[in-house]
């Protein structure tokens, strides 16, 4: 039997809670193909380590995760605690000490699944958000001069190398390839003249490899009033640090809520691990509650088992919760229900083994 040894950090807020059921939806998977099985390490990193020890993580912490195929993350953050250090301290020292380049965020309408836009269905939104992840808006690049003075002064910089942007884009054209599906850039081209202009260009440049991939290219202002007004058009994206973090989170408001929203932080190569999270936040207001929506990290836990080579039981998960959202019999608050997060988690593992027993009923 394979063993696939998993780090998990629960972090902060609902995250311990919306993991706890991720963790109980791969072990349901594992117990019923009996080929592999997951050992889990659970490390208390985050907003209350930071509290008692003055830092988000251990020393060594990343030397310590190096050991494990793939790390599945609860939430950072907390009030007490600066944004800037709980995400810099942790989220981004991961993504950026395991070169985890690519982001990936599936903004898919579930059947079932709550819309604010009129007169769509399932079919008009489903869109692949490939989001550069390392560098750009988010290199951490700058300075502050004269701090407290008048003539104070703040530079952000953002860095975009040949290498990085060459390395997103031609992976978002791999797999708009793969799956037979248009490839959008989202820019800003026309403002940023140097950053956006270069990105533009290695789009071009990278396309012309790739000469049976359809290609659009969007202004990012153009790109979010038409993902309102025009879903269906975006199919796989690909767009820079801070745009892809921004108009994810938009795709999430239509496609359901951040209840809904997954997403995978990955090294290609598999020289280090990889990431998965749900993106909701830690919501603190909730937390202890059983009120969190364990879905966005359940649907992570498919991503993670997609990374892992297990696609077929990926989308087992998203068929049980589409099912779920569809007979809405088991739904917690921010989807008008009145369940509990275990009790979802408990529902979701149910109908996965009676998935499953239909799927080996069916081989037989």
């Amino acid at each position: 039997m394979k063993t696939h040894k998993i780090a998990v950090i629960p972090g902060d807020g609902i995250g311990p809670e919306v993991i706890n059921e991720g963790v109980k939806v791969l072990n349901k998977i594992a117990s019923l193909d009996h080929t592999f099985q997951f050992e889990f390490t659970s490390f208390p990193w985050g907003c209350e380590y930071y509290a008692r020890y003055g830092k988000m993580m251990d020393d060594d912490g990343i030397e310590r995760l190096k050991e494990f195929e793939a790390i599945y993350l609860g939430a950072v953050g907390f009030p007490g605690v600066p944004d800037h250090i709980s995400l810099w301290d942790l989220l981004l020292k991961i993504r950026k000490s395991f070169d985890q380049y690519v982001n990936i965020r599936p903004i898919t309408l579930l059947k079932g699944a709550p819309c604010p836009l009129v007169n769509f269905n399932s079919e008009d939104i489903n869109m692949l958000f490939i989001r550069e992840n390392t560098e750009g808006e988010y290199a951490g690049a700058g300075d502050w001069l004269y701090r407290g003075k008048e003539n104070e002064v703040v530079l952000q910089n953002s860095v975009f190398s040949r290498k990085g942007t060459e390395r997103i884009i031609r992976y978002a054209f791999e797999v708009a390839l793969k799956q037979g599906k248009t490839l959008t850039s989202i820019s800003k081209g026309n403002a940023l003249n140097y950053s956006m202009v270069f990105w533009d260009q290695l789009f071009e440049e990278v396309g012309k490899e790739y000469p049976s991939v359809k290609t659009y290219s969007y202004l990012v202002d153009a790109a979010a009033m038409l993902m309102i007004k025009d879903p269906k058009r975006f199919e796989v994206v690909v767009t820079s640090n801070l745009f892809g973090d921004i108009l994810t989170d938009l795709g999430a408001a239509i496609a359901g809520g951040l209840g809904l929203a997954a997403g995978a932080n990955i090294n290609p190569e598999r020289v280090y691990p990889s990431m998965f999270e749900p993106i909701h936040g830690s919501a603190p207001d909730i937390a202890g509650k059983q009120l969190s929506n364990p879905l966005a990290a359940i649907w992570s836990a498919s991503q993670l088992l997609d990374h892992l080579g297990y696609e077929q039981y990926g989308k087992v998960i998203l068929t049980a919760i589409e099912q779920l959202l569809i007979e809405k019999n088991v739904l917690t608050p921010d989807l008008g229900g009145s369940s509990s997060t275990s009790e979802v988690g408990d529902c979701i593992v149910e109908l996965i083994a009676s998935n499953m027993n239909v799927l080996q009923t069916q081989k037989n």
